[in-house]
């Protein structure tokens, strides 16, 4: 693993390369329909009001329309021909009565200056575009299906495929380029910053949403205004629930944080936890899950490489966590029989990490979340990586005692646990940290510097 040298602010001048990502996608496309021809069809998600209201719905552009167009605007729609590689871009016309509530909205001129398109035009001129082009001979559209307005028909297309430009635009996702992969960097720089706010605020909080705050505000004041999820921000015990969302319990008396949170920039996410003591301090017990934590995360790094499978590196975390505690004794009996019993899946029961990028679980993994083995279940990525891919990679260790009592019951997973052992731990609640890694060629690239080593942490939070 090598850390990130990237000049972010010099890619990020130039433009977002949707030409490039549409002549990926087409050449997907080519791959499935070798004689494919036509035009590709988005739209944009329009502005909408909350109901019973009119202020408006909270505005997330669609993914597959941002990565064609680098547009994070409401009411747009692109048209791509394919013959002549020629993108158009369809804004909202002015409107006088927006204008007097919103300001002037981007013009066509300012449009073609900042996004990677050959043509912009008002969206008035959509349909008649749709009807010129349609007239052609065995004319064919691709648009994704229930993402087409009412008032937008093909009618004068001769074919219309409504499956394979999702399918395209979800697989081209995974490997990112230099532009992409500045944008998750970025993302990243901004959450290391908030990060480090909330270790420096967190001795003298007292409630987990003062916590969120911190991070959101700092995230914000760094330009950062939307985040990527929903911040977790879990105290004690709360840290074994996964995807907890509360953030609104007292921190009096409780041992650990786990904060899970990400800021967004133009689209592209961040995805980073980091678990530290509130006193500044680690606990005997909470300082060796933390250990057993980072060597599973290390290791795993350490696999990482253009073509390596997932389910592999899935697999080596199971593994040094059942070493780790096999050594505390939480854990007892042989490592090999622990592990084809899925004894660890109590303790670990999520995959290792996911695809990241425009969503924070990222497209094109194809989990099978039927998959009657439990250690694979809920594994996003299911196949060797690519370079260019960027994953998380996260391990953690929980003690939630939903899970873990019926495992406890159950003869085939009691036989390896030492229920009075584990009876010292529940209070850790649970440890996980996660870093957001570029695959390459032989190796990876760190693009996550928010501070992860112990005693640096006890450190900042001590001194705060």
């Amino acid at each position: 693993m090598s850390k990130a040298n990237i000049d972010v602010e010099r890619i990020l001048a130039g433009k977002y390369p949707a030409k490039a990502h549409a002549k990926r996608v087409v050449e997907y496309i080519r791959s499935k329909i070798p004689d494919a021809t036509g035009i590709l069809y988005l739209e944009g998600r329009s502005d909408k009001l909350l109901e019973d209201s009119d202020e408006p719905v909270p505005f997330r552009q669609r993914r597959a329309f941002m990565y064609l167009t680098g547009v994070d605007e409401p009411d747009c729609f692109l048209i791509y021909d394919i013959a002549t590689a020629h993108s158009t871009l369809f804004i909202p016309p002015v409107d006088p009565d927006s204008v007097i509530w919103s300001g002037l909205p981007l013009t066509a001129e300012e449009a073609l200056a900042k996004y990677d398109v050959d043509t912009v035009l008002p969206s008035t001129e959509l349909n008649p575009t749709l009807a010129r082009l349609g007239s052609g001979p065995a004319s064919t559209v691709f648009a994704i299906a229930d993402r087409v307005s009412d008032e937008v028909t093909f009618l004068e297309f001769t074919n219309k495929d409504f499956t394979v430009l999702g399918e395209a635009i979800d697989e081209c996702r995974v490997i990112k380029d230099e532009y992409e992969i500045a944008l998750i960097k970025k993302a990243n720089e901004i959450s290391g910053v908030a990060h480090k706010a909330v270790l420096e605020r967190v001795k003298n909080a007292k409630n987990e949403y003062e916590l969120e705050g911190v991070f959101v505000g700092t995230s914000i004041s760094q330009g950062a205004k939307k985040q990527a999820y929903p911040s977790i921000v879990a105290s004690g015990r709360a840290a074994a629930t996964l995807h907890y969302v509360h953030n609104n319990k007292d921190l009096a008396g409780k041992d650990l944080l786990l904060l899970d949170a990400g800021a967004e920039w133009n689209c592209y996410a961040a995805d980073i936890t980091r678990t530290f003591p509130i006193s500044g301090k680690f606990t005997e017990a909470s300082r060796a899950i933390y250990e057993i934590v980072l060597q599973m995360q290390n290791d795993c790094i350490a696999m990482l490489k253009e073509g390596v499978s997932w389910e592999e590196v899935h697999l080596l975390a199971h593994r040094i966590a059942i070493d780790g505690l096999l050594s505390l004794g939480i854990l007892k009996g042989n490592r090999e029989e622990i592990l084809r019993a899925r004894t660890s899946t109590a303790f670990l029961p999520h995959g290792l990490g996911h695809y990241l990028g425009l969503d924070t679980h990222d497209t094109g993994g194809h989990p099978n979340y039927s998959d009657p083995d439990p250690i694979f279940r809920y594994l996003r990525v299911r196949m060797n990586l690519p370079a260019g891919s960027v994953i998380t990679v996260e391990p953690g260790i929980y003690f939630c005692e939903y899970i873990i009592r019926p495992y406890l019951k159950d003869p085939k997973h009691s036989q390896y646990i030492d229920e009075k052992v584990l009876d010292k731990y529940w209070d850790v609640g649970g440890v996980r940290i996660e870093d957001n890694l570029v695959i390459t060629q032989n190796g990876s690239i760190n693009l996550t510097d928010a501070i992860k080593d112990p005693d640096e942490l006890e450190k900042i939070i001590s001194s705060s």
